[in-house]
């Protein structure tokens, strides 16, 4: 059923919001027929803003719907989010103002065509470029699914409304490029703390304080189980699936596309120090798990009237239904959506400048030319229709298992992408060698695990499960370095590196 008081708020933020996508185009004009400017935002973007973007890139639609449902589902475990979201700004401060100067003096957009700058290696580029587009598709395809399962809370049930504000993203996108989801991202982020701040007080006030929520939760929800003497059972599980998703979170097409956008180095630092504010928030987001679960909103009928298929995605949902009024319930609802549309948005970008840089330019349409700001808004679009296509006509759970897939896939290129950034020792051969090893040796894992992020390896006897992730990014990491100590006498490539040790 539509509630329209809900949906009437919803759509005033949302059709505001739209309209601030299209005059994004002409703040800070820039030439955007000039791919930087509409991939990148001129790399202009101050410590504010960037933090909006960064953030709004990090902590999607998903993310807000995900976290607090695997905390409904799986409990405790569904925290190591938490720990993920901390140890990722270390890396973020040390690494990236590093890369982002590198980029800058040479004109690189993207991580991939860094790497094929220092290598000199094209075939290097694509596999690490071919990634990072494999990986995002699936992971626009669960904003997308975001979107859906909003839409249909309001009542507003079928495939069209997805299409209509997927029209309005390629729109919008086409038009304004990085600067469309830049601004929008300000709004979506006061948004969503504003619907989180309230949540957060509201919600254990109606019902009797957290005391009473946790009394409610199973135990086995409430901590993580103790292993047995001969493993590390779900601590080790818990450390590596935080350690392997800190260590993956930038490399992202998207993510790395809002660092690079920013104004430089001090930027992207004071951007380390600012950004764990949002993991505040993402704590404070998990606990809706708990109130769902205390809620008992697998009761409602919602949960059982179309919704089946999304179980625990719809847990934040149906929490909100049960208990805000219509009116915040339509805020609420636009701020989850945004949050789908930013990152969305960004990660077609993204996807569109590797496609651009590493692999029309390289193997079809030679060096740097004026068409490829054209070749990059119409990869944009055909990508952002794929994955409509996608979510349309695919299984949710196998939009999900993509996703898993894509962060073990996107984890294997943090050896070329960050090592290479600190030494010229690695070969481009051999970093493609163990690009492949970790590609191959992730998936087959995975794949054996039915699609379980983890895998309990034994050593000396000893049980130690670990997100594969982590695992099979060591394996690509040693295999690299093997055969670069052997390739290095044989076939040595330092003197194709296009960058300096100064540029460093």
């Amino acid at each position: 059923m539509v509630q329209p008081l809900a949906t009437g708020v919803f759509l005033i933020i949302i059709i505001f919001v739209v309209v601030l996508g299209f005059v994004a185009g002409r703040w800070r004009s820039g030439n955007l027929t000039k791919i930087e400017e509409w991939g990148l935002g001129g790399r202009r973007f101050g410590t504010w803003l960037s933090w909006f973007l960064i953030g709004g890139d990090v902590y999607t639609a998903y993310t807000f719907i995900a976290i607090p449902a695997l905390m409904f589902g799986a409990g405790a475990l569904g925290f190591f989010a938490v720990p993920y979201t901390v140890v990722c700004y270390p890396i973020l401060y040390i690494v990236f103002p590093k890369l982002w100067k590198v980029a800058h003096k040479h004109g690189y957009i993207t991580g991939p065509e860094f790497v094929r700058g220092r290598y000199g290696n094209r075939w290097l580029g694509l596999a690490i470029g071919g990634t990072g587009v494999v990986a995002t598709m699936p992971y626009i395809a669960l904003q997308l699914i975001g979107m859906q399962v909003i839409i249909g809370a309001l009542g507003i049930r079928g495939d069209l409304p997805l299409i209509c504000s997927v029209v309005v993203l390629s729109a919008f996108t086409w038009t304004s490029g990085l600067r469309a989801p830049a601004m929008i991202s300000v709004v979506k982020d006061l948004l969503i703390y504003i619907t989180v701040l309230v949540a957060i007080i509201a919600i254990p006030i109606s019902m009797g304080g957290f005391g009473n929520i946790f009394a409610r939760i199973p135990q086995a929800k409430l901590i993580l189980p103790t292993p047995p003497t001969d493993s590390l059972g779900a601590y080790s599980a818990y450390a590596t699936l935080a350690l392997g998703s800190a260590m993956a979170l930038f490399l992202y097409p998207h993510t790395t596309t809002g660092i690079l956008s920013s104004a430089g180095p001090r930027v992207i630092k004071r951007n380390a120090a600012f950004l764990p504010a949002y993991t505040i928030m993402l704590g404070l987001l998990a606990l809706l798990g708990f109130m769902a679960i205390s809620a008992g909103v697998e009761k409602l009928p919602q949960f059982s009237n179309g919704f089946e298929k999304y179980h625990a995605s719809f847990a934040v949902p149906a929490l909100f239904l049960a208990e805000f009024p219509s009116w915040f319930i339509g805020v609420a609802f636009a701020a989850i959506v945004i949050g789908a549309l930013v990152p969305a948005a960004i990660m077609a970008i993204a996807s569109a400048n590797i496609f651009t840089r590493d692999l029309y330019e390289p193997f079809i349409g030679g060096e740097k030319n004026k068409a490829e700001t054209r070749v990059a808004k119409l990869f944009s679009i055909a990508l952002i229709i794929g994955s409509v296509i996608f979510v349309i006509t695919l299984p949710l759970k196998f939009a999900v298992q993509l996703q898993l897939l894509g962060g073990m896939w996107i984890i294997q290129t943090f050896p070329a992408i960050v090592f290479s950034v600190y030494t010229r020792f690695f070969n481009g051969w051999a970093l493609l060698a163990g690009w492949v090893a970790g590609i191959v040796s992730a998936t087959w894992l995975a794949m054996h695990n039915t699609f379980g992020a983890t895998w309990v390896f034994y050593i000396f006897g000893y049980a130690f499960p670990s997100y594969i992730a982590l695992a099979t990014v060591l394996l690509n990491a040693a295999v690299a370095f093997v055969l670069s100590i052997l390739l290095n006498v044989v076939a040595n490539d330092r003197h194709k590196d296009e960058t300096r040790v100064e540029d460093y």
